[in-house]
């Protein structure tokens, strides 16, 4: 038996779940209280509190973590990584720990991992970190000398799903091109390309979604932004958090605007619209990295559940290719099948180094 712990911390919440192999024994959402969380001035802070509550939550289970082969945490805001599975090793947790690219709840995955898996004597690792950027040069370039694109999208379930999929034609991820769209509280788009994410739409520069603006005219912008009428931290509010459907219709419940939309609320159908235009546009703007030679279209994400929505997006983008649809965001087994490739030397785990 090849027993993985995943562990995906959270704003609010610690997600766990235990496998044998691929099998999924169980799956923990620890909710953290704002009680609990308000007497820690950082996110590392909370290392201890959270450790402890994910070893009581498998003694409440009553299953001996001395019984683990692995564990496998999600991976932070590091600088830019390759994807795949990182061996968590001290320079990582010093990188992390001392030196965060950004404070995020992400940033614990590393560390509590390792800190529960080295007295246990296994390899504790993170998989397909937020900071996955393997773009090309040319991807990189924007029209400003001070600002180059950087890849931020999905890259857990982004890459989870196009490795099902490859699977399940009983091809080589290494050897397919497939465009995955990202479809939850942010949306992006991510270009698959024999095995490395060449390209990608994060969700400040496409599609607006229940809650980011998404890409917005650069002059409007950089007006507002000076019009005096709000701070730096309400503008990245406005953006992230109180943008797209949220700011338009005061609601981030995607089966509200749905509801609404085919009701034919006027606004909110032309948002409706809009937010799947957008989506289509930036399928199509992808496929021209590669020639439009594309094998896949996958949606995937909490909004993929939508019939309604993922057909009117096939619709649109069909003609570059057959459209296929993976709907939620299996984030626990992302980790663990990561985890368990490396085991079965099915993949070979890369050494973080500075």
């Amino acid at each position: 038996m090849t027993y993985i712990l995943s562990i995906n911390p959270g704003s609010t919440s610690t997600k766990i779940a235990l496998f044998n192999e691929e099998v999924c024994l169980f799956e923990e959402v620890i909710r953290h209280s704002s009680n609990e969380l308000d007497q820690f001035n950082h996110v590392q802070d909370q290392f201890a509190f959270r450790k402890e509550s994910i070893e009581q939550c498998l003694e409440k289970k009553n299953f001996d973590s001395r019984k683990l082969s692995a564990i496998v945490g999600r991976g932070g805001l590091l600088p830019p990584v390759k994807s795949g599975a990182y061996y968590v090793n001290e320079t990582m947790i010093d990188r992390l720990v001392n030196r965060p690219i950004a404070e995020h709840a992400s940033n614990l995955g590393a560390v509590i991992a390792y800190a529960i898996a080295k007295p246990l004597g296994i390899p504790a690792l993170i998989y397909d970190s937020v900071a996955v950027d393997e773009l090309t040069a040319v991807a990189r370039v924007t029209g400003l000398k001070d600002i180059t694109r950087k890849s931020l999208f999905h890259a857990l379930n982004s890459r989870a799903v196009a490795i099902d999929q490859a699977q399940s034609e009983g091809k080589e991820y290494s050897l397919v091109t497939y465009i995955v769209v990202h479809m939850g509280g942010g949306i992006t788009l991510s270009l698959h390309h024999k095995g490395r994410v060449i390209d990608i739409i994060s969700d400040d520069e496409g599609p607006f979604s229940p809650e980011r603006a998404g890409r917005v005219p650069t002059r409007g912008l950089i007006e507002l932004c000076y019009s005096e009428k709000y701070s730096m931290k309400e503008m990245l509010k406005k953006t992230r958090g109180q943008g797209g459907l949220k700011g338009l219709l005061g609601t981030t419940d995607m089966q509200e605007v749905e509801k609404m939309a085919l009701n034919e609320h006027e606004d909110a159908k032309l948002f409706y619209e809009a937010m799947i235009y957008q989506i289509a546009k930036g399928i199509g703007e992808l496929s021209v990295v590669v020639d439009g030679q594309i094998d896949k279209i996958i949606l995937t994400g909490g909004i993929a559940y939508s019939k309604n929505i993922t057909q009117l997006i096939a619709k649109k983008v069909s003609f570059i290719a057959d459209v296929i649809v993976m709907p939620g965001e299996n984030e626990m087994k992302a980790l663990a099948l990561g985890g368990l490739r490396v085991l079965r030397k099915q993949e070979i785990a890369h050494i973080y180094s500075e």
